[in-house]
């Protein structure tokens, strides 16, 4: 966990109940914890789980280093913008990152809290907002680790052209075999972006993928994996801390 804690408790709605709101473009945040409280740590006798917010993330060119964010449902909305996380934590249960933000998320570590569900019930990890095909949103996970308990999908589609490419990341045994759910893209699965290149881990086995997985090229590999998806102006380069390095 980062060395200051932000904490509060809210279940409003996801543009309101945030413990954190972040619109203004160009910040860095570095060695933070931000901690939606209404129900978490979760407590078999407190507020039931549905969508508390952590973080909300609206600016553009915005980088976070070794901050953690902790929720159940809907911890991290990564709304809009360009975003770089780096070395973070991401603690959930159901889309505990979602929303149409264009980002980057490296070397973090994925924590799906699947214990708190109710028996029988699958988690998922993202549930991306790329609406449009002409939106150049998505997130991408590179060298990553997912973890944790019970049984999870990769994501689900929030909205009709959602896209999520998890690149050399490391997928545990709480990966659900199918991997991904199109959800609100029902019928539409050829608009869907959902991707695994060069993962590993037992939750990797991409023998029981649903049908409509998509496979990248390498030059759409290249594409959404180089640091120039989020930044092809150098402003991950100039910022105080050494991301980078």
């Amino acid at each position: 966990m980062g060395k200051t804690n932000v904490v509060w408790s809210s279940n409003d709605s996801i543009v309101t109940s945030a413990t954190f709101f972040s619109l203004a473009d160009n910040i860095v945040v570095s060695d933070m914890t931000f901690v939606n409280s209404y129900n978490y740590p979760f407590k078999k006798d407190g507020n039931k789980i549905s969508a508390a917010v952590a973080a909300m993330i609206s600016g553009d060119k915005s980088a976070f280093y070794q901050c953690s964010f902790l929720g159940l449902q809907d911890t991290l909305f990564d709304e809009k913008g360009r975003h770089y996380f780096k070395l973070c934590t991401i603690n959930g249960a159901i889309d505990f990152i979602f929303g149409g933000g264009q980002s980057i998320y490296e070397e973090c570590t994925l924590s799906f809290n699947g214990e708190t569900l109710s028996p029988g019930t699958e988690g998922f990890i993202t549930a991306q907002g790329r609406g449009d095909p002409k939106d150049t949103g998505g997130f991408v996970f590179n060298k990553c680790t997912l973890t944790g308990m019970g049984k999870t999908f990769l994501g689900r589609a929030w909205k009709s052209y959602s896209r999520v490419i998890f690149f050399n990341s490391f997928l545990s045994d709480i990966v659900i075999p199918q991997g991904w759910v199109a959800w609100r893209a029902l019928g539409h699965e050829n608009q869907l972006t959902f991707a695994e290149h060069q993962c590993h881990g037992s939750g990797s086995d991409m023998s029981n993928r649903v049908k409509w997985k998509t496979t990248l090229s390498s030059q759409e590999l290249q594409t959404f994996t180089s640091m120039s998806y989020i930044d092809n102006e150098g402003w991950i380069g100039n910022l105080p801390l050494n991301m980078l390095g």
